[in-house]
């Protein structure tokens, strides 16, 4: 069961919010990178949840470039709406989907996690030289564990 949040969240340099989940509920956040490391992280995240008694938050920021007003992002937010629910709806959890629209992902989701949040990444597998040219989900990871987050990676291959 998807649900889909969508109240006009507009992430700019906003102090951050540390508002808990639904009655102070454990959660386990999904953030977007891509559609099908998203769909093995909500399958992470779905099993974690069950052991934890948990929910799952699907953190779904979508970038509105500079030449655009932050309210008129690049895709509409009812396809995008459409378009989570459906891979949402693919976990056996209640999974809530919020679509933030930002103008960089890294001060958004700093904007919006609970401190010390469980996080899921989808990453694909690392290659051998990722070491040296780390993907944008190892980047982000390392970003949110700066911050004192506990991440799982998800890999997908």
């Amino acid at each position: 069961m998807a649900t889909i949040h969508w109240t006009p969240q507009y992430c700019s340099t906003a102090a951050p919010s540390r508002e808990g989940g639904a009655g102070g509920q454990v959660e386990v956040v999904v953030v977007h990178t891509a559609i099908p490391t998203t769909l093995v992280a909500l399958k992470t995240a779905a099993t974690l949840a069950k052991g934890l008694s948990a929910r799952v938050r699907l953190l779904v920021p979508q970038v509105v470039p500079y030449a655009l007003p932050l309210e008129t992002p690049p895709v509409p937010i009812s396809f995008t709406a459409r378009r989570f629910r459906t891979l949402a709806e693919k976990v056996a959890v209640e999974t809530t989907v919020e679509i933030v629209l930002c103008r960089d992902i890294a001060p958004a989701l700093e904007t919006l996690l609970r401190p010390r949040s469980l996080i899921v990444v989808g990453a694909r597998s690392p290659r051998w030289w990722s070491r040296a040219w780390p993907s944008a989900e190892t980047k982000l990871a390392r970003g949110l564990r700066r911050l004192g987050h506990q991440v799982v990676f998800a890999n997908s291959n």
